[in-house]
């Protein structure tokens, strides 16, 4: 049974980072991407971030580029967020997600598999 678990997520300050974390099981996803969305309260989902399978191509929405990073250990099946100069309106549930295929996609109805998610919350 593939499972993806979050986690890393709490509140924090404006201006201050957190590093998210999503372990998978179940399978390896060495060769497909992975992906970090959010989902505020009345919102969609969101793409952020998306990581290739060797790890050697990134994506990122422009909300978050410059701030955030996505990286993965393929030996640990695990993706992460590193989100730095955090915002209030960066506070929403943070998933990941894996798309059994090659490339990055922002999509969010092309992934396989998603996690249930952390929440992150910055006050200001």
């Amino acid at each position: 049974q593939v499972q993806l678990v979050e986690s890393g997520g709490g509140l924090v300050q404006a201006g201050n980072s957190l590093r998210l974390s999503c372990a998978a099981s179940g399978r390896t996803f060495n060769n497909y991407a992975m992906a970090w969305f959010r989902q505020a309260p009345g919102k969609e989902r969101a793409f952020l971030a998306g990581i290739s399978g060797s790890g050697g191509s990134t994506y990122y929405a422009d909300s978050v580029k410059g701030r955030f990073t996505i990286s993965r250990d393929n030996a640990l099946n695990t993706v992460y967020l590193q989100m730095n100069s955090l915002k209030p309106e960066d506070t929403a549930i943070y998933h990941c997600a894996v798309r059994l295929g090659l490339g990055i996609i922002s999509n969010p109805s092309v992934y396989n598999y998603w996690g249930q998610g952390t929440q992150v919350t910055v006050s200001s």
